[in-house]
């Protein structure tokens, strides 16, 4: 799916918890009109619900988040206080997609697309990135640290690292992907424009908290900066025309791990209807 001249399409996809069925709506709406590009990069939530669409299955990530919304199984302080997990590891990445809602393992191996996810190294406080090709325990586990976020998680041990949410040291990857070759990027974000991040107020409370693993301590402190760093360079290349901004209109009526089905369905449907609004533009983007 390589463009002439040798072009590669991008997708990157930030997180933000349930923020990302705004993400989900959009990108439901893209393979419903065939949309695919080259390669996607997703942090987050950005990479537990964009796997989806490597798998070919719109409608999936508000479906399985409405089916399993009370169930104590999935996510919340129950979850917290039996696993030191709130979402549920084994219930939420490998039984439920196993079993229960049957996420399709088989198209996400053979869909050529490529899928990129971003965690955070614990003991380093660097970002480290992952390819990931077939969607098996190991995969799984990767997918799930990259949305792993500290305090409420347990870091997730995989191939002699502790890792954590990837969103902490590269919340928006478009530099990265531009230097694994993808010239052509769409850029999906969960905050409005002129949206800019700051320190968390709780951040002396974060520091006592992460006292065992002061990399993320610190990782956290200086978020805000690399954020909006980020934020300022994709700006950049969107006025040099090699990337497509997509983000909603004003700040999205849900909260990161809130669970409210009316709420849910909303900011799907914004967007969904975002998608709509804007697939002309997204279809010529990838074309040229």
């Amino acid at each position: 799916m390589i463009l002439f001249g040798g072009m590669k399409k991008g997708l990157v996809l930030e997180g933000g918890g349930m923020r990302g069925l705004f993400t989900a709506g959009i990108l439901d709406e893209m393979m419903e009109n065939g949309i695919q590009p080259d390669g996607l990069i997703g942090v987050s939530a950005g990479a537990t619900f964009g796997c989806n669409f490597k798998s070919k299955q719109p409608g999936r990530v508000l479906r399985y988040n409405l089916r399993f919304k009370d169930d104590p199984r999935y996510m919340g302080f129950r979850s917290f206080l039996k696993t030191g997990d709130y979402v549920n590891a084994e219930f939420g990445y490998h039984y439920m997609p196993k079993e229960l809602d049957v996420f399709d393992t088989e198209t996400f191996a053979t869909n050529p697309m490529d899928f990129h996810i971003v965690c955070t190294d614990v003991d380093t406080g660097k970002p480290v990135y992952r390819r990931i090709d077939k969607f098996e325990y190991e995969e799984i586990e990767w997918v799930r640290a990259s949305a792993s976020l500290p305090v409420i998680t347990k870091p997730v041990n995989i191939s002699g690292l502790r890792l954590l949410d990837g969103g902490m040291t590269d919340s928006i990857p478009l530099q990265y992907f531009q230097s694994q070759g993808y010239d052509r990027n769409i850029v999906i974000l969960t905050q409005p424009k002129g949206f800019k991040k700051t320190q968390p107020k709780i951040m002396p409370l974060l520091n006592v908290l992460l006292r065992k693993t002061p990399k993320v301590a610190d990782a956290m402190a200086t978020r805000h900066i690399m954020y909006n760093q980020q934020l300022d360079y994709i700006s950049e290349q969107e006025k040099l025309g090699n990337t497509l901004l997509i983000y909603p209109e004003g700040e999205l009526p849900i909260g990161r791990v809130e669970m409210n089905e009316a709420k849910m369905r909303r900011v799907y449907a914004i967007g969904r209807e975002m998608a709509k609004q804007r697939m002309a533009e997204i279809k010529a983007f990838y074309s040229i």
